[in-house]
């Protein structure tokens, strides 16, 4: 049963996700750099994960990659499957690392792209969509997760503070 803090929250996560995602496919298609742009959902998913540990970076991974793959329509389970993963991931990190540190964020949000990145490549090619891994790496996988890890620069202690002491805070009653 879903307390009433953690219904909040989950309302607050879900509004958050589809913001971003809005976001992410209509204004940030203007501000591409070297043709990719930052995936902000993913950036939740991996937040999420480094606060709240791996349990529920891999099921907001799975739920925001849903979300994104309806929105997107194209290959259904491909974003929530690469997100779980990248979410689970990320939150095996929570208690090995200094949450408060903006560097480490950047380094996990690296390197958890480039992961979500390589499951997008391997799920791709399972569907016989095939691209050559380097160019596939060099040009999009790589680029993202530099990327992303220069956003997350800018809104992790955004996250952080909304997590710890805002909306995102889960209540105990």
């Amino acid at each position: 049963m879903i307390g009433a803090g953690q219904g909040v929250r989950t309302v607050a996560f879900l509004i958050l996700i589809g913001a971003v995602l809005l976001l992410e496919k209509t204004a940030l298609h203007f501000l591409r750099v070297a043709g990719v742009k930052p995936d902000l959902v993913l950036l939740l998913v991996i937040f999420n994960g480094v606060l709240k540990g791996p349990r529920e970076g891999a099921f907001w991974g799975f739920i925001g990659g849903l979300i994104e793959d309806f929105a997107c329509g194209h290959y259904i389970g491909l974003h929530a499957l690469s997100e779980l993963c990248a979410g689970y991931v990320a939150g095996l990190v929570e208690v090995r690392v200094y949450k408060e540190s903006l560097f480490v964020a950047a380094v996990v949000v690296w390197g958890t792209s480039i992961l979500a990145g390589a499951v997008v490549y391997l799920l791709l090619a399972t569907l016989g969509i095939f691209v050559a891994p380097v160019e596939a790496f060099i040009r999009v996988i790589f680029p993202v997760a530099v990327y992303n890890a220069l956003v997350s620069l800018l809104f992790y202690r955004l996250f952080h503070r909304a997590t710890f002491y805002g909306i995102l805070k889960e209540e105990r009653f």
